[in-house]
């Protein structure tokens, strides 16, 4: 047998803060043989980006150091190259594509600028030999009008575009390893699924191999010919990617497995009372052109919507990037204005004033898709979650305010013990669950659920929903679930709504919709998020 292309041999990866140190890679070891994918399987947490980072010494030194280990790259160890000889290798040999393509892409310089520069840089072409090769790299990734394209900044591109250009600047000088952190996460499941199989196609074509780093299942299955599970710094178990999905040997392995999303909504009941009904619900957002400012068109985010939604029951609305699920969330809450009939409860609530509302907002609520933006990182989980009882039950003490604070995390089970912390000090999941007891905390009617488990992991996130399912069966909540993840959507949801380009495509009662989609698009929808191979069936476009 050959010698691998990568070895990672006893890698270790510390971080020295306040003078105490702590493992975050505890002494692991693979190999990717020429032309294989290698998946990095785990949690977050558990050592798989940081040391992707380390083969291209990418983290922060100090405090990052590497106890023990060698990275060896075409038999070199690149842990003893110096940052002149690693330039070298970065962005020519070794290549990376990272989660977040707006955080990567600088919003400052158009497509062009960027992807020319790396082959300005490793290739010394000039400009217009690398105006021609950044043409035809945006071809080779599949950008629609890439002429066009090549002078957008990466705020005017969708995030599968985004992450098409990051691809093309990766395999810019046609690396012999690229490393994929978590590089579909963000996307819609149809955007997902042409991501992955663009980079398995460019892979074949290219003889290059590859280092796939997530944490969803589904994706390893499709991609990696070999499979390493991660925990706690320590690989647990490896093997080719059959063996590992049919004989898991390691009891976190086996965890992962079956952390997906499982159970069935309640039993949809026809005859409890509405809480929320939108009757021809429009967004339209104003074009204007000229210099006198002239309406010429509109952006139809939310086109003529009919929806109800009951108590005890779940809405699930589903749909890629923009479709206007979110919008037709934020009209339905009374966040931004909108034309059409908004029943809560039997108040026609489209025309309250802002006073009006006020009272109501106690009974309206809205969890959002990053907790961590949506929480003030200047005030402690207790204020957090108080905040909204000095507002809307001012004549509460302090202890009874905090006696509330202290139930509402013992009923999204964290320890109330904690809530003097602030929200960095926790995970991903974990402030997820503080989100849903700040609005929990107010006994709400109606809670709109805004991506709620997109960011996290797939036993979190199973965790997530089994307890929404529970706090809606406690309280006769109404949600409204908005996702692209179609089995959270599928565990949640009595109804659903289908959205594209701001209509419904289509809306009825779950098991029809999963069983029976009736159109082409929903079809695509339900090939790319249960079979991910098939989703260039259903022709959805970016």
């Amino acid at each position: 047998m050959s010698a691998p292309l990568l070895s990672v041999r006893d890698l270790s990866v510390a971080f020295t803060q306040n003078g105490r140190e702590s493992i975050a890679v505890d002494h692991i070891s693979f190999d990717i043989a020429q032309g294989e994918t290698v998946a990095l399987v785990g949690e977050s947490g558990s050592g798989k980006s940081v040391s992707a980072l380390s083969i291209l010494k990418l983290l922060p030194y100090p405090p990052a150091s590497h106890p023990s280990g060698q990275i060896l790259f075409n038999g070199e160890d690149l842990l003893d190259k110096d940052e002149t000889d690693l330039r070298r290798v970065r962005g020519n040999d070794i290549t990376m594509i990272f989660q977040e393509p707006m955080t990567s892409l600088n919003p400052l310089h158009t497509i062009e600028d960027q992807i020319s520069e790396v082959l300005k840089l490793h290739q010394g072409m000039g400009d217009k030999a690398a105006r021609q090769r950044t043409l035809a790299l945006l071809e080779e990734v599949g950008i629609r009008e890439p002429e066009k394209r090549m002078s957008a900044y990466p705020h005017q591109l969708s995030g599968g575009q985004r992450q098409r250009v990051m691809i093309a600047m990766a395999l810019a000088n046609k690396p012999k390893l690229l490393i994929a952190d978590e590089p579909t996460t963000a996307l819609d499941v149809t955007v997902q699924a042409q991501i992955l199989k663009l980079l398995a196609d460019l892979k074949a074509a290219q003889g290059m191999s590859m280092l796939f780093i997530t944490h969803d299942l589904g994706i390893v299955r499709k991609i990696a010919d070999r499979v390493c599970v991660m925990t706690g710094g320590k690989i647990v178990e490896t093997g080719p990617t059959r063996q590992i999905f049919e004989n898991p040997q390691h009891a976190y392995t086996k965890h992962l497995l079956a952390a997906e999303p499982k159970g069935n909504p309640p039993s949809a009941d026809l005859t409890a009372d509405p809480v929320m009904r939108g009757e021809q619900i429009k967004v339209w957002f104003a074009i204007k052109q000229g210099f006198l400012r002239k309406t010429v068109d509109h952006v139809k985010a939310v086109d003529g919507i009919d929806v109800t939604i009951r108590a005890g029951q779940t809405l699930g609305v589903v749909g890629e990037s923009g479709s206007g699920k979110t919008t037709l969330g934020l009209a339905l809450s009374r966040m931004i204005s909108s034309q059409g009939v908004i029943r809560f409860g039997e108040k026609d609530i489209n025309q309250y004033s802002f006073k009006q509302m006020r009272p109501l907002r106690r009974e309206l609520q809205i969890v959002f898709q990053d907790p961590y933006g949506s929480l003030s990182p200047r005030m402690s989980i207790s204020d957090i979650i108080a905040e909204g009882l000095q507002v809307h039950e001012p004549g509460l003490s302090a202890d009874q305010r905090d006696a509330r604070v202290v139930a509402a995390l013992k009923e999204v089970n964290l320890d109330p013990e904690n809530r003097f912390r602030y929200p960095h000090e926790f995970s991903g999941g974990q402030r997820q669950r503080i989100a849903i007891a700040r609005a929990m905390v107010l006994n709400p009617r109606f809670v709109m659920l805004d991506e709620p488990t997109s960011a996290l992991d797939m036993s979190v996130q199973a965790q997530v929903v089994d307890l929404l399912r529970s706090l809606q069966q406690k309280h006769n909540l109404a949600y409204l679930f908005i996702s692209h993840d179609l089995k959270v959507v599928k565990a949640l949801a009595n109804d659903v709504l289908v959205m594209r380009n701001g209509k419904a495509v289509e809306y009825g009662p779950s098991e029809e919709i999963f069983a029976r989609p009736k159109t082409d698009y929903t079809k695509a929808l339900m090939a790319a998020a249960f079979r991910i191979e098939t989703a260039e069936q259903g022709a959805v476009s970016e």
